[in-house]
């Protein structure tokens, strides 16, 4: 029941995703035991975290994504006595060695092969990237199999060589730009709109033809409602996040704040 309620706070698609963290909590309650997740995106942890604050007196949450700044990031589930450790978080990271003179990789390309080996995005973090060298945040079982089973990237003969010197791993560097504004309505063309300055009419089209992601899903909803910490990217243009529902004007639009970057 009580799972039943928090969903009345959250997109009817999430509800799945709401019963896997009331299952990791219970868990965590019930066997008195860490529970460590796959890797999770900023909304699926704003999620998490907001559940397991209803049960504080009997599971924590952090979370580790293998650098400071992480995007995607595990989380750990543990009970008031447990403390945890970095090494319970399970991550290696890799470094893409590759012909850098004759072959340029980019991020898509990488991402691509990832999926390509049939890895869903929740099984490996962050591609962080930094003046032609690459690197990527995956399971010390997932960096097995790169190692011994993935050679290419694209055209690109690669190796994929452990970084175990947590100063040796890149720290992107996006130049996130703070935007305060108000919009019609919390609508997704709305907001890319506003977050790139297109028209409405260029959005809508945008999103129909598949060229928008929310959260890393693919989505052809112009009408699809954003909520605080969704993340949204458009092919072409950036990515951009909303930060801050801030309320109504007089005039009845939303005040909101946005954290865009330009591709």
């Amino acid at each position: 029941m009580a799972e039943e309620n928090i969903k009345q706070h959250f997109r009817p698609n999430e509800g799945p995703f709401i019963d896997q963290v009331a299952d990791w909590i219970s868990t965590t309650i019930v066997q008195y035991r860490p529970v460590l997740t796959s890797f999770l995106n900023p909304r699926q942890r704003y999620i998490a975290q907001t559940m397991a604050n209803r049960h504080d007196d009997q599971v924590k949450v952090v979370s580790n994504g293998g650098w400071k700044g992480a995007e995607m990031q595990r989380l750990l589930f543990y009970p008031p006595y447990y403390e945890p450790q970095d090494s319970d978080f399970d991550l290696q990271v890799l470094e893409v060695d590759y012909p850098t003179k004759f072959v340029e990789l980019h991020h898509r390309q990488i991402m691509g092969t990832l999926i390509g080996e049939g890895m869903e995005r929740s099984v490996f973090g962050d591609i962080l990237g930094d003046q032609g060298r690459w690197q990527v945040v995956v399971t010390t079982s997932m960096a097995q199999y790169l190692r011994t089973s993935v050679h290419h990237v694209g055209r690109a003969k690669v190796k994929w060589l452990s970084v175990n010197d947590p100063a040796a791993v890149l720290t992107p560097v996006e130049d996130w730009e703070a935007v305060a504004t108000t919009v019609t309505s919390l609508r997704l063309d709305s907001i890319v709109a506003a977050g790139f300055n297109y028209s409405r009419n260029r959005a809508k089209t945008l999103i129909e033809h598949g060229m928008v992601r929310l959260n890393w899903e693919d989505v052809t909803r112009p009408d699809e409602q954003v909520v605080v910490h969704d993340l949204i990217s458009v092919r072409h243009a950036g990515r951009l996040r909303l930060d801050e529902d801030d309320g109504k004007t007089r005039k009845g639009k939303d005040k909101i704040k946005l954290s865009v970057v330009h591709a």
